[in-house]
């Protein structure tokens, strides 16, 4: 590229666009990073509450079972 390519452009406006950049080009990774992060964060919590409700639907299933139990057990004759 010649050198005279830029000759009508302001110094401080190609400066501070290159700085803009460099900026940018520099935080790309923590950006990055802070997005997985929060990804997998939101993750854990959904496995979580998946397990909370699973836990919850096992204990109506065990409640049903005793309650079934009981029954069975109330209405049986004794024995000779």
């Amino acid at each position: 590229m010649p050198s005279d390519a830029y000759a009508g452009v302001n110094r401080q406006v190609t400066d501070a666009v290159t700085q803009t950049n460099v900026k940018v080009v520099g935080e790309a990774p923590a950006g990055a990073v802070a997005a997985a992060a929060q990804a997998m964060a939101h993750a854990i919590g959904l496995a979580m509450e998946n397990a909370t409700q699973t836990q919850g639907g096992m204990q109506q299933v065990n409640n049903t079972t005793t309650a079934a139990l009981i029954a069975i057990i109330t209405q049986a004759k004794p024995g000779p």
